[in-house]
């Protein structure tokens, strides 16, 4: 049976505040659940209660970190073109693989995109090789080379014309993307707890505490690397990451541009502030079969109101002056959190 949708004003008052304040800025403490209680004025089994229930009806995919792309190891968007009549097999065999955390069905030729995190690029070139050779489809490979505004999450508030986190800005400064293609550097006990990290925190009055006895530190060793990570970088953000098709926002379109290389920067800072933009960036052409460099992200909860944010934007912006299309998904096969690191990757270097 479809899981029903559940719009942000159905939610509570107190349900709604558990969802959308802490996306980011999730308190970094022993009892992190206990301090957002005194927030809420509620009990802190209560609040676990509720977000136990939240993820348990899909509203939450987990509490815990979003990694910045390509600091861990290697990542990439890949799309390929499947014969309609074999979509879900081919869907089926992509979402099998762990290297893959999103897998979409978009109106398009290239109807099957995906995204493929790994701890190298040789090991992302194993992925997709294995996914060409199980499905006999041919994979185009774009990796990020900008960011301009990535995952600062969802604010529930807000239609299409709005959709930032609460209190997130973006500045739409570039990041250039370090290759990754070596993998990940870090000392073996931080890829350890990195690993453990990526599922999420056990959703427990002391969270940090069973982390941190997972890999042999203790709490506050752990509160404090991952602070330090935050500060650094290596941690887009840490907090509640929601679902936004069970939320409401059912509509998501992928906007794309070829625009020249001298402009695209320029461009993309502007687009990335831009409040209707929920992510970002420039990636790599595949030519002749994808000629775009331009992406970004605009959700909302019907087609019309995602279509006319972007048709503005276009507009005013300059940007349709330049050849684009518009990739709506049609249906979500996978959405999981990225695993750049797994047993196999703990070795010490």
């Amino acid at each position: 049976m479809p899981r029903q949708l559940v719009l942000p004003e159905a939610l509570d008052a107190t349900d709604f505040r558990l969802l959308n304040e802490w996306q980011r800025d999730f308190p970094l403490v022993s009892r992190p659940f206990a301090r957002i209680a005194e927030e809420v004025g509620d009990s802190e089994e209560a609040v676990l209660a509720a977000y136990r229930e939240m993820m348990g009806q899909g509203l939450v995919s987990r509490v815990g970190a979003v990694f910045a792309p390509r600091r861990l190891g290697a990542s990439a968007l890949a799309a390929l073109a499947a014969p309609s009549e074999r979509l879900e097999e081919v869907a089926a065999r992509v979402s099998r693989d762990p290297s893959i955390n999103h897998n979409y069905q978009r109106e398009h030729r290239y109807n099957l995109w995906f995204v493929v995190t790994a701890a190298s690029r040789a090991h992302l070139d194993e992925v997709v090789a294995g996914i060409e050779r199980d499905t006999g489809c041919a994979v185009i490979v774009l990796p990020l080379e900008e960011e301009f505004h990535i995952d600062l999450g969802f604010d529930l508030k807000a239609g299409a014309q709005g959709r930032r986190a609460h209190g997130a800005t973006s500045s739409g400064e570039p990041i250039a993307i370090a290759n990754g293609d070596d993998g990940c550097k870090l000392p073996a006990v931080e890829r350890q707890l990195i690993t453990a990290l990526q599922g999420g925190l056990v959703l427990e009055p002391r969270p940090f505490e069973r982390l941190a006895a997972t890999v042999g530190l203790d709490e506050t060793a752990v509160i404090d690397r991952i602070e330090g990570w935050l500060n650094d970088g290596l941690i887009r953000r840490f907090g509640v990451v929601v679902r936004h098709h069970e939320l409401g926002l059912e509509a998501n379109a992928m906007c794309v541009w070829d625009v020249p290389d001298d402009q695209v920067s320029a461009l993309g800072r502007q687009l990335a502030r831009e409040a209707a933009v929920t992510l970002c960036y420039r990636r790599s052409r595949v030519q002749p079969d994808w000629p775009y460099n331009l992406f970004c992200m605009i959700h909302g909860s019907a087609r019309e109101e995602v279509l006319a944010a972007r048709e503005e934007l276009g507009a005013r912006l300059g940007l349709d002056r330049h050849p684009h299309e518009v990739l709506f998904s049609c249906k979500r096969f996978k959405q999981t959190g990225a695993r750049y690191l797994g047993a196999k990757d703990l070795v010490d270097v």
